[in-house]
């Protein structure tokens, strides 16, 4: 089914960053950027709820490259929808080549051992779990860096914001959530930098399969 109410990104600049007020317990469930844009100030909720489980969330910080992301970068600050195909500029965690960029090696005959490892781990890329706090410290060290902002996810359905940045798809089914599964709709937060470089900070929950079918339900 997917995202209810559609899936794109917001572009502008960090006017503010704020982290939820911790429960009870010290647990923190969301970093906040507001992202400024000529129509208003997003309001961008970046989910690492652990989900009860001292490592249930899951994260990982890729560098994008330039080239892969030349055709957002030209996008104008505001809103824009994007339709879930692979063609759209929409992210797929799973399945796009520019969250998955290549391990180039000089010299590595396209037949070995050694090229197909690379592809393998190009494709299976490790993750980071740990509590919400452990991920936002990782967030915030993003953040610190961008001078302009790409937030992907799902708009308010009142006001000005983003929610759902994180892997949409994977869901076990009959879990709650498994309505929205559906490829070509993650959420993620990507910054530009000084320098002109892009990282994207990636973000799923432990309970989420990174094997998913066409529908985005888990294998």
């Amino acid at each position: 089914m997917g995202l209810t109410n559609g899936y794109g990104l917001v572009i502008g600049q960090k006017s503010n960053y704020f982290r939820d007020p911790p429960d009870n317990f010290g647990r923190y469930y969301h970093g906040n950027v507001t992202v400024h844009t000529p129509n208003g100030d997003y309001h961008c909720a970046i989910d690492v709820d652990p989900k009860f489980m001292p490592d249930g969330v899951q994260w990982r910080v890729v560098q994008i490259r330039p080239i892969d992301f030349a055709g957002l970068k030209a996008l104008p600050d505001g809103w824009h929808a994007l339709l879930s195909t692979p063609t759209s500029g929409a992210l797929d965690y799973i399945r796009s080549r520019v969250l998955h960029p290549p391990i180039l090696f000089w010299n590595v005959r396209y037949d070995s051992c050694l090229a197909w490892f690379l592809n393998f781990v190009r494709w299976n890329p490790p993750w980071k779990s740990g509590t919400g706090i452990q991920a936002l410290t990782d967030l915030e060290a993003v953040i610190s860096q961008g001078v302009r902002f790409y937030v992907f996810g799902e708009p308010f359905t009142s006001g000005l914001g983003v929610h759902n940045i994180h892997q949409n798809q994977g869901d076990p089914v009959g879990g709650g959530h498994d309505a929205e599964n559906a490829i070509w709709q993650d959420g993620a937060t990507i910054v530009e930098t000084s320098q002109g470089n892009f990282i994207g900070f990636l973000n799923k929950f432990k309970t989420q399969s990174f094997k998913t079918d066409d529908f985005g339900r888990p294998k």
